[in-house]
């Protein structure tokens, strides 16, 4: 839990593993995902490294996978997936995949490519029994017993003029595509000079005369990839080619049913092993590739790394090691050590699955530096509950506490579907963030007495009218006075649910919101400063502490804390029962007395009250923390600047006596020690100055932005009012106009209102506004708070770990 609030402390170390102990060591340390390797060869190409050939091998079965993959998804056949993770097989093993691999696939091709064939002999056979089947219909229709017809039909009037004798005419039958008969026509008619006729839209038969017309024909039907079929003229052996046809179908029928059976048990046989398949190879591609970022040594019998670990992980590490060689049969141990360097090591946070989602809020903003304090556990309270300021109504909490816990409580089976959509896999993800913001939303809608815009009476109102009937039936416009209408003691939890119908409702939730926004935007600001006095402690940086931390506070505290401090006084001093100094018309307006501390002028106030201010002594106070705090500025503006110079000239005089004492012993000068000097100093000039120009940018965005983001608080008020208002609207607009009627009409007229009303809740008040009360949260968090302490200039620790190798590639999609 510790590296929840920091970083993990990590470590850089070498490793040194025999060759034929390497592979098995990397395996367990993949399945541990605690190491972080170092690419040893940068300046090496990927296809001149030692174990190219090995990784080569591995796409290769990875593709026959992949191709198996598509046949079985193809068929629609279910895949196994038992859940199992398989260790990652001895390098011996591979032959044996690569042999089940390639028999799998060519299986799998010859039987695709006779069950082509067979496809295709099954069509044309098909074709031609239509042809057959056409052919015979059209030679049956033309067999009429009046000669001369059938001679003006099959002639033609030339054949008749040239004294009656009967020319033979060729015909030639075929298919064609639907879509390409009208051009086909065309082309025919104008080829043979309109001697051409096609029969029944996709089969036809084209008479011609002569060998000539013959070869046009049959050229035009190449050139429309028509296809022709031989059909016989005489209807006998017309009718003995059609059973022959038929045979030959049905004995089609039965061996393509016999490849497809055949292919059925192929395919279902792989799809048991399939997924097993895929991580073991993933996990042997994952092993080589980290090999490659390993160094030889001269003898070639040991493989160098150099790795990132965590410092409390490395007994386990080494056990892991120790498994890898007795697994592999070698006798030399692992060699595992510690070394020095300046390097910035990784940012590594331990997560688990109820705060993974908090922390990536966080690193999406940047990864903190190394050992920096990490907000992440301050933000599991903070998010949810500055959102439900913002979203404030316990009817909309409660629909999306609801959502959170179905999510949560289904997470084992909604997490093994691994859905493709990017929207949900958003949500599901943010499921312990989403149960919180609607938990808090709850809170805050109890605290605001909201729900759905109206108010739940528990505890009975302390206000009670004291007007009589008669002017209450004259006048709407009666005011209570709280003197005499409200009891001493307050409502029991939140807001009374009087205002719900008052007509000041909006003034008086305007006056509270505001108020509160700004406390918890300084409560909130306040607590970062104070997160930051951490690290510098951790980093033992005194002079941070002394030339930032303290002057930021005071800043902060002796202008903004006080202005809460005067929020408070102003609700506990001044209330209805008081004497009159002490009443609500003598309440000072809390900003305008900000604003003249700040700008030293005096405000007015009513005679009878007597004073502008709250306290005795309140004029001399506000003075001396306006001069204290403009003190700060300069303090931050030119202390550490200062206080660096002060401690470089130090150091410098401590080398330079040093360095005048080693030449009196050798050489007898101190001088010549010091020319090499000169060029540092000159650079540590030039830093000297860049110090001075960046503690001006830091000091004046704290300065500005300590208005600037107590300001942006506001949108805690203001997002809570809109949702309020926007929820009281639609249930004037739309649901009250269900209760208009009276009898069935108003029943059936109530069910759809309702409908319409709940479909609007959900999608604007709760999915949009929501949302944008999501990222206004997301903004506090990330530039209110965080840029008080937090800089995220680190880089993520990034494991070599076979769980997010395989989950990389299964949400990867293959091209």
């Amino acid at each position: 839990m510790g590296s929840l609030f920091r970083s993990e402390e990590m470590t850089l170390c070498q490793l040194f593993l025999q060759s034929e102990a390497a592979y098995a060591c990397v395996s367990e340390l993949g399945e541990l995902g605690l190491v972080q390797f170092r690419d040893l060869n940068p300046d090496v190409n990927a296809f001149q490294r030692k174990f190219v050939n090995e990784v080569r091998r591995c796409d290769e079965m990875e593709r026959k996978l992949r191709y198996l993959e598509k046949e079985i998804k193809k068929d629609e056949i279910p895949m196994l997936d038992t859940g199992e993770n398989p260790e990652a097989p001895q390098p011996r093993e591979m032959i044996d995949l690569e042999a089940t691999f390639e028999k799998l696939e060519n299986e799998l091709r010859e039987v695709n490519q006779n069950a082509e064939a067979l496809k295709r002999n099954f069509l044309e056979l098909t074709e031609l029994k239509h042809i057959l089947r056409k052919t015979q219909v059209f030679f049956d229709e033309m067999a009429d017993p009046n000669r001369e017809e059938e001679q003006v039909t099959l002639l033609g009037e030339e054949g008749l003029r040239a004294g009656g004798q009967a020319l033979k005419l060729g015909f030639v039958a075929g298919v064609i595509l639907r879509e390409r008969i009208p051009a086909f026509e065309r082309m025919l008619w104008r080829a043979c000079r309109g001697n051409g006729d096609n029969v029944f839209k996709s089969v036809f038969i084209i008479f011609f005369q002569g060998d000539q017309l013959k070869t046009r024909v049959k050229k035009i039907c190449e050139g429309f990839r028509a296809t022709l079929y031989p059909c016989p003229e005489a209807p006998a052996d017309r009718r003995e080619m059609a059973m022959g046809v038929m045979t030959r179908i049905e004995d089609l029928n039965t061996v393509l049913g016999q490849t497809q059976d055949h292919r059925h048990r192929v395919l279902v046989a792989a799809a048991k092993n399939i997924k097993n398949w895929f991580i073991k190879v993933r996990k042997i591609k994952a092993i080589y590739h980290t090999l490659n970022l390993f160094n030889l040594d001269v003898t070639q019998k040991c493989l160098i790394a150099e790795c990132w670990v965590p410092v409390l992980d490395i007994e386990t590490i080494q056990l892991a090691l120790r498994r890898g060689t007795e697994r592999s049969g070698s006798s030399v141990p692992p060699i595992l050590n510690r070394m020095e360097t300046f390097e910035d090591p990784p940012t590594y946070n331990r997560t688990n699955k109820f705060t993974k989602g908090f922390q990536t809020l966080i690193d999406a903003y940047g990864v903190a530096s190394y050992r920096e304090m990490n907000p992440a556990p301050y933000t599991i309270i903070t998010f949810p509950f500055l959102f439900a300021v913002m979203f404030g109504d316990t009817g909309h909490g409660l629909l999306m506490f609801i959502f959170g816990a179905w999510m949560v409580l289904k997470e084992k089976p909604l997490a093994a579907k691994k859905s493709d959509n990017e929207i949900w896999n958003i949500f599901f993800g943010g499921r312990y963030i989403i149960f919180l913001m609607g938990l808090f939303s709850m809170y805050t809608g109890l605290i605001y007495n909201d729900i759905f815009s109206k108010s739940l009476n528990i505890f009975g109102s302390k206000w009670h009218n004291n007007y009589p009937l008669k002017n209450l039936t004259e006048s709407h416009f009666l005011a209570l006075d709280p003197v005499y209408a409200y009891d001493k003691s307050p409502y029991a939890i939140g807001v009374d649910p009087v205002w719900q119908i008052s007509q000041n409702k909006i003034i008086f939730l305007n006056s509270y919101k505001m108020k509160i926004s700004i406390i918890f935007g300084v409560v909130h600001m306040l607590f970062g400063i104070f997160v930051g006095l951490w690290n510098h402690l951790y980093f033992k940086k005194r002079i941070n502490i002394i030339c930032e931390f303290i002057p930021q506070v005071i800043f902060l505290t002796f202008l903004f804390v006080y202005m809460t401090l005067l929020m408070l006084i102003k609700w506990i001093k001044y209330g209805p029962g008081n004497p009159e100094k002490s009443g609500p018309y003598c309440a000072p307006s809390v900003l305008i007395t900000f604003i003249n501390m700040i700008l030293c002028k005096d405000g007015t106030y009513p005679a009878v009250c007597g004073s502008e201010f709250m306290f005795p002594g309140q004029y001399y106070l506000q003075k001396l923390l306006l001069v204290l705090a403009l003190l700060t500025i300069p303090w931050m503006l030119f202390a550490k600047p200062v206080m660096l110079i002060k401690e470089r000239k130090s150091k410098h005089m401590q080398l330079n006596n040093h360095g005048t004492e080693n030449g009196d012993a050798e050489v007898g000068a101190g001088t010549i020690i010091q020319n090499p000097l000169a060029p540092k100093e000159e650079e540590e000039e030039e830093e000297l100055s860049d110090l001075f120009i960046n503690q001006a940018i830091h000091t004046i965005e704290y300065v500005l932005g300590s208005v600037s983001h107590t300001a942006s608080y506001l949108r805690l008020w203001a997002l809570s009012l809109a949702h309020a208002q926007l929820s009281e609207v639609l249930w004037n607009m739309v649901m009250r106009q269900g209760f208009g009627r009276e009898g069935s009409s108003g029943g059936i007229m109530l069910f759809f209102t309702f409908g319409f009303w709940a479909t609007l809740t959900v999608g604007i008040l709760v999915l949009m506004e929501g949302l944008s009360a999501f990222l206004h949260t997301l903004r506090l968090h990330w530039v209110e708070f965080q840029s008080k302490f937090y800089s995220g200039t680190g880089y993520s620790f990034t494991p070599f770990s076979f769980e997010i190798i395989l989950e990389t590639a299964q949400t990867t999609p293959e091209e």
